[in-house]
């Protein structure tokens, strides 16, 4: 009997912590978010090499000057061994190719519509970018991208 009631404080407890968020084991790389073509993309399989992930949305100004900076930049950074992801937050999938209609992109946009990603890397505001290493390790969170961002990349 006595044994019992410690099982059910225990799983009282480990109930508790789940709710409350304390079980945050879930990486980047098992979460899976769909690009515009409703193609699962597992950010697991880019393990090996750098990644930014650029966080953004339709509505934020600043947001578009940065997308604008990457579409033309994104060229370089592929030769360079670089991995770019723009997550967008919270949009549908519509919106978002809505918004880009009239722009020939040169980087995968993800669609983070629940914003697990962003809530995995404590994102708050955009733009933000967040730069992983090989390991998947974030080395950087920015809200602009860093004129030197290579040497932070390839340390």
């Amino acid at each position: 009997m006595r044994f019992f009631k410690k099982s059910r404080i225990l799983v009282l407890v480990i109930l508790i912590f789940l709710v409350l968020g304390f079980s945050r084991e879930a990486s980047a790389g098992s979460i899976i978010l769909n690009d515009l073509k409703g193609k699962a993309v597992n950010l697991s399989g880019y393990k090996g090499k750098p990644v930014i992930l650029f966080f953004w949305t339709t509505w934020c100004k600043f947001c578009r000057n940065e997308i604008k900076t990457l579409n033309q930049m994104y060229p370089q950074m592929k030769k360079e061994g670089i991995t770019v992801f723009a997550a967008n937050i919270g949009e549908s999938n519509n919106r978002v190719q809505g918004f880009f209609k009239d722009y020939v992109l040169t980087f995968d946009v993800l669609l983070d519509q629940e914003g697990k990603l962003a809530n995995q890397y404590d994102v708050i505001g955009v733009p933000t970018y967040i730069f992983l290493d090989k390991t998947g390790q974030v080395i950087l969170q920015a809200h602009s991208l860093p004129e030197n961002y290579q040497s932070l990349l390839f340390k």
